[in-house]
């Protein structure tokens, strides 16, 4: 197992991305955008995209939907076990001046699962109905966003969930 090496990589980032974290943080709280980012991230919790998966079974199919589903339980398998296994701890967790200001549904933070779902599902989404997909888009880049300026990600974590995201989806589309 590499978590050593992950940890101090990890240590390194941290100290690089604190400063980032934040003026983030401090950028939404000037324009008191807290509460939007909070709500945000409470729906990128699951509701947004079982709402999706919904809409996505009326307009295109059950089979569409189901396939959006056994993609979604893909995505999750792979950020759990990446979180148990590379072990990078949160923001405010590392750092003492940086707050967390919404609910945390997890120990670790890389890579961002929010993040992963909504990319993935962004892009599935695209495939399917490229006008819903439209609608989903300004979302999942306030997920994205939302991850950083609530203190619960470091941008790498946020980038490299995109990333990630980005590939199953694409695996699961080449299928």
């Amino acid at each position: 197992m590499n978590q050593p090496r992950a940890s101090e990589l990890f240590r390194r980032a941290d100290e690089l991305e604190q400063s980032i974290c934040r003026t983030a943080i401090a950028w939404a709280r000037r324009r008191r955008l807290a509460p939007f980012f909070r709500t945000v991230s409470r729906l990128g919790d699951g509701v947004f995209w079982y709402a999706l998966i919904g809409v996505v079974c009326v307009i295109e199919g059950w089979e569409s939907g189901g396939f959006m589903i056994v993609t979604a339980l893909a995505c999750t398998a792979i950020y759990k076990l990446l979180k148990l296994w590379l072990v990078r701890e949160r923001p405010f967790v590392t750092h003492n001046d940086i707050t967390c200001d919404a609910k945390v549904l997890d120990k670790y933070s890389f890579p961002s699962g929010h993040t992963l779902h909504a990319v993935c599902f962004t892009l599935l989404t695209a495939e399917i109905s490229p006008v819903l997909a439209l609608c989903v888009l300004p979302f999942t880049l306030c997920v994205a966003l939302s991850r950083v300026v609530l203190g619960l990600h470091y941008p790498s974590d946020v980038l490299v969930g995109a990333a990630i995201g980005f590939c199953i989806g694409a695996a699961a589309l080449s299928i």
